[in-house]
């Protein structure tokens, strides 16, 4: 079992002081708390108990974080383009850097007070969904933040909004587990790429889908389609036995995954990423040692062009 350190930060102003009421609270929307709450136990489900996160210090902020332009919201202006749903501040995206700086993100980092950053707000606050920070940080569902290679490790900030679900809070998740498993299998081709040959589904891999990704169940036709009853061959359960895989297949459909709910599908998704002992071709079985700390990732691109090219070379010659 892991278990990492969350630096939880909620913006989450006043903006009925009379009232006393909250943002979250005078919308109606869900309580940060009870989202957090929840997210971790399905982490904890889903990755059959071997990431038990602790949030280690929390920071709620009664006010509206600062855009990349300086730009902040008060609570007129934000209520007003709520109301109209129109005339929300561009760009949207919040200052990282800004944000870093003001929370000590770094030094509590390289002091080894925390693993990862979480971010809850409302719309428009311009998080990321996730976001990588620190010496060599790569993509993660969006660009590394520049201004952060001073970091001796690397670590990531989720964006979430309670405005949303927890559901949308595992989609996040699994968006960081694809973008973080494809630089883990970055340059291994064909079969041996066992991220691509999970994520398959069966528009693009007819008759030989697997788990699917996040927003494709293994018969979906379009973005987010995890209501579709067309039955389809996968071998998604076989997942669940590796690295011991024996090619089992049978006919699936929405039925398996929560008839179209957002949450059971990406806990059932989340759940058939491997998560045994041992290594496959210098590869954890353990996915999720990966997704929960990226300092774990090697370039793998530069490491299998090298040996690539020594076979070449090694190759007896005709």
């Amino acid at each position: 079992m892991v278990a990492p350190r969350a630096l939880l930060i909620i913006h989450n102003p006043v903006v009925d002081p009379q009232q006393g009421a909250k943002l979250s609270q005078a919308l109606g929307w869900n309580d940060p708390d009870a989202l957090a709450d929840q997210y971790i136990r399905d982490v904890r489900r889903a990755s059959h108990g071997h990431v038990e996160y602790r949030i280690v210090e929390r920071i709620e902020v009664d006010d509206f974080p600062a855009k990349i332009d300086g730009f902040r919201y008060d609570a007129a202006s934000y209520l007003r383009c709520i109301r109209e749903q129109r005339g929300f501040h561009e760009p949207d995206a919040i200052d990282y850097l800004a944000l870093i700086r003001e929370f000590r993100m770094i030094e509590k980092i390289a002091a080894n007070q925390i693993d990862e950053v979480w971010l809850i707000g409302f719309p428009y606050a311009g998080y990321y969904e996730s976001t990588m920070c620190g010496r060599d940080a790569f993509w993660c569902n969006s660009p590394p933040v520049k201004g952060t290679e001073h970091s001796e490790r690397r670590f990531v900030i989720m964006g979430f909004s309670y405005e949303r679900e927890v559901g949308e809070m595992l989609e996040d998740l699994g968006h960081r587990a694809e973008a973080i498993m494809a630089k883990v299998y970055e340059g291994v081709t064909g079969e041996r790429n066992l991220w691509e040959r999970f994520s398959r589904y069966d528009k693009i891999a007819p008759g030989r889908a697997a788990a699917g990704n996040v927003h494709f169940a293994p018969n979906s036709e379009r973005d987010y389609d995890w209501g579709n009853l067309r039955p389809v061959s996968s071998d998604c359960d076989d997942w669940l036995n590796f690295p011991n895989l024996t090619g089992a297949r049978r006919m699936v459909d929405c039925r398996d995954w929560g008839n179209g709910d957002t949450r059971l599908h990406h806990l059932w998704w989340l759940e058939r990423l491997p998560h045994a002992g041992g290594e496959t071709d210098g590869i954890r079985n353990n996915w999720w040692t990966y997704v929960v700390d990226p300092n774990t990732v090697r370039n793998r691109g530069c490491l299998t062009l090298f040996l690539s090219w020594f076979q070449r070379l090694s190759a007896p010659r005709s």
